[in-house]
């Protein structure tokens, strides 16, 4: 549960503005769609992926790392990693595992003989969509747990497009339908008070400081 006490005292030291623009950017926030990016080796494709999940809605973003194990490109990102979600996992197993727990289907973004096209594309499901390396794509290992396959159509030589691209076009595709939609997609209110005192916490200076003295001044 969240302490709203708490929460009250940590945005009574924002502005009316920055509170204001918290509640408008959560009611476009969901968790019906997730992301999930496989092993990308060139990370500011990850990054740039990221930057997608927050300028278009989506809340969380999920990193499989077992060969390379970079960092976020927080130039790339341009502060993004602030207001989305970041879960890391080392194996695609545990991610697929996590994921179906969550009750999403398992999407792969890939061409396949059983593929979707992203416009006929069912938004009605819970769904993580998978994005694989520039390179080799995704694994067999998600291509086998794969509950279904969407691709974006192409009408040129190219039959590919870069991670950051693809996830992007993808991402404002869903989330654009999703929000003109019947679907209920939006943030439950329990969410919403999480993701105001997250990034009420990310918005103030010294923050461990301003928590230490209040919880001094606040014993439960």
């Amino acid at each position: 549960m969240i302490d709203i006490d708490y929460l009250n005292f940590l945005e009574n030291i924002l502005t009316d503005n920055r509170k204001e623009r918290f509640l408008n950017v959560l009611k476009n926030r969901t968790n019906h769609f997730t992301i999930a990016v496989e092993d990308v080796f060139q990370m500011h494709n990850t990054s740039a992926v990221m930057r997608s999940c927050e300028v278009f809605g989506i809340q969380e973003l999920n990193v499989i790392e077992q060969r390379y194990g970079k960092s976020i490109d927080k130039q790339i990102a341009m502060g993004a990693q602030k207001w989305v979600d970041i879960t890391t996992y080392e194996t695609p197993s545990a991610c697929v595992q996590t994921l179906r727990n969550k009750g999403y289907q398992i999407i792969a973004t890939t061409p396949h003989e059983n593929d979707c096209l992203l416009e006929n594309f069912d938004i009605s499901k819970p769904s993580a969509l998978f994005f694989g390396t520039e390179i080799d794509g995704l694994s067999e290992e998600i291509m086998k747990e794969a509950d279904g396959f969407l691709k974006i159509p192409m009408v040129g030589f190219t039959e590919s497009l870069n991670i950051s691209v693809s996830a992007a076009i993808i991402i404002q595709n869903l989330t654009n339908r999703l929000r003109n939609s019947d679907i209920n997609w939006q943030l439950s209110e329990e969410e919403i008070l999480e993701k105001r005192l997250a990034w009420a916490k990310n918005s103030i200076k010294d923050i461990k400081r301003i928590e230490k003295r209040y919880f001094e001044e606040n014993p439960k």
